[in-house]
């Protein structure tokens, strides 16, 4: 199932991750830390892959729509393992 949300939320989820978290989600998904960061936003194609992120023109940075939400919901599982600790 698909999320949409806007550009700007969805890099305000990334730069409130701890350090370190890039790299924990990529080691789960057997994925490159590079593809991580494509998924919020990055355009590092040639060391890592598009991961079904599409951004649209709009308010609040445009409006994007993630074909799956597994790393957005990783990254919201740490946030709040954050806030437990």
């Amino acid at each position: 199932m698909s999320k949409t949300i806007t550009f700007n939320e969805l890099r305000r989820l990334k730069d409130s991750l701890p350090d370190g978290s890039m790299h924990r989600i990529a080691d789960k998904l057997n994925v490159t830390v590079q593809t991580v960061r494509n998924y919020f936003g990055g355009a590092n194609y040639e060391y890592g892959k598009n991961m079904g992120v599409h951004i649209e023109p709009g308010p609040d940075g445009g409006i994007v729509v993630l074909d799956d939400p597994t790393i957005y919901e990783m990254a919201l599982d740490i946030l709040k393992e954050q806030e437990t600790d």
